[in-house]
């Protein structure tokens, strides 16, 4: 997505450590007019599914998630990273590693939310690893519903999530893929998506 991509390039930080910071539109401070875009085109890459719920993780994806759950005129559901008191009765839970935060979360999402019914589309903000989408896709696996998709703002294509998604099959559409960056010169490639 070219909107997406230019507004990386003339936004984002680079930093060392292949971290690349987007917080001035993205996961911080939100560029709701960009999210309506992207929504807008997640909701046309998965056109052709039948989906009737969005999940993400807390708490970057949620703006960008409930933008595309607008499109589609779905709920959101987003894991949680601790159980709260306010989440009662059973829930499905998975661990997830942050590529940022450096730690492992317990992911956890009420049994109220998911059910064999749901047909999910996975939404988060970036895709490194693919710990935070595996967990999510443990929890749809454990709850009996269908995965659609996942849908990424920013995939870091030199990274190994993306590669392992698609190997297993499953539906992975990405806004922009950063193919290489380098923190020293503010460089950054993106992959073609032609």
């Amino acid at each position: 997505m070219k909107l997406l991509e230019d507004r990386i390039r003339k936004d984002g930080l680079i930093k060392e450590g292949n971290i690349l910071k987007v917080d001035a539109f993205l996961n911080h401070q939100m560029d709701v007019e960009l999210f309506d875009e992207m929504g807008k085109e997640f909701r046309r890459l998965f056109a052709d599914r039948p989906i009737n719920k969005i999940l993400t993780i807390e708490a970057s994806g949620i703006g960008i998630a409930c933008v595309v759950a607008q499109s589609f005129h779905v709920p959101v559901v987003f894991a949680k990273k601790a159980k709260s008191l306010n989440i009662d009765g059973e829930v499905f839970t998975s661990k997830v590693e942050s590529f940022t935060h450096k730690r492992v979360y317990d992911i956890i999402v009420s049994k109220k939310y998911l059910s064999p019914d749901d047909h999910v589309l996975v939404i988060d903000d970036f895709l490194a690893n693919g710990c935070a989408v595996m967990g999510l896709i443990e929890l749809i696996n454990a709850s009996g519903a269908t995965l659609e998709g996942v849908g990424i703002a920013i995939e870091k294509g030199f990274q190994s999530g993306g590669a392992m998604i698609r190997e297993k099959g499953i539906h992975l559409e990405s806004l922009a893929i950063v193919e290489s960056m380098d923190w020293t010169t503010g460089s950054i490639e993106f992959r073609s998506q032609e």
